[in-house]
């Protein structure tokens, strides 16, 4: 069973999922703060968490046999009471219905003894959380004005480019339209020229055809009229 599970397990005799999961939690983060700040979780019936100092001591790697210094360490350690024991064990039977875990005696969830004990450490470690939060609240408060000025200088570099591209950009199509207009007007230049030395070409040629037809017209008519006047002479000398 995992935790989903064990949510969905409790969500069926609290009637919620969203209870159930609060309530998981609860128990578990509750558990877990106790046993870290030194102090010990007993739950009557089920077992007991504790926090336990091992020393430092040699232990062997399984798998080459050399001996390895381990350091002093913390670990946390759980023992089943005797209730969650014989339940497991089958020497007694575990109920169809109702808790399986025997319930706490009445009185016993009234801080006593052991309250009044545990109360100094569950303040140790209120007052070590609290100074822990404090100590990290400037560096928490200056890495967030690190982080922004980050930030500020990345917007005004990344303004600043596309301040400089939409300038290039504008610069460009200037520099294009322009050379647009230039090639146009020279287009049009080009095109005048060619039409008007195409016109002249073709009244030069119409004239060189119209001078060509002149002579030929003259040449035909100059050989008629010097017969013409043989004619005349030899009849002027026939008559004398």
């Amino acid at each position: 069973m995992n935790k989903a599970q064990l949510v969905e397990a409790v969500a069926e005799q609290l009637g919620g999922r969203k209870a159930a999961a609060e309530a998981v939690d609860a128990v578990l983060d509750t558990m877990v703060r106790a046993v870290v700040a030194g102090d010990r979780v007993s739950v009557t019936g089920f077992g007991t968490f504790e926090k336990v100092e091992r020393s430092a001591r040699f232990a062997r790697n399984p798998q080459t046999g050399e001996k390895v210094k381990v350091k002093k360490t913390s670990v946390p350690r759980f023992r089943p009471g005797q209730g969650f024991k014989d339940l497991v064990s089958g020497s007694k039977k575990l109920p169809k219905e109702g808790p399986s875990v025997k319930k706490a005696p009445k009185g016993s969830l009234t801080p006593g003894k052991a309250g009044v004990a545990a109360t100094p450490a569950a303040k140790r470690a209120a007052t070590k959380r609290a100074a822990t939060a404090a100590a990290a609240a400037p560096a928490a408060a200056k890495k967030a004005a690190a982080k922004k000025t980050v930030t500020t200088a990345a917007a005004k570099k990344t303004t600043a480019a596309a301040a400089k591209k939409a300038t290039a950009a504008a610069k460009k199509a200037t520099t294009t339209a322009a050379a647009k207009k230039t090639t146009a007007a020279a287009t049009k230049k080009t095109a005048a020229a060619a039409k008007k030395a195409t016109t002249t070409a073709a009244a030069k040629k119409t004239t060189a055809t119209a001078a060509k037809k002149a002579t030929a017209t003259a040449k035909k008519t100059a050989p008629a009229k010097k017969t013409t006047t043989r004619k005349t002479t030899a009849r002027k000398t026939t008559a004398k």
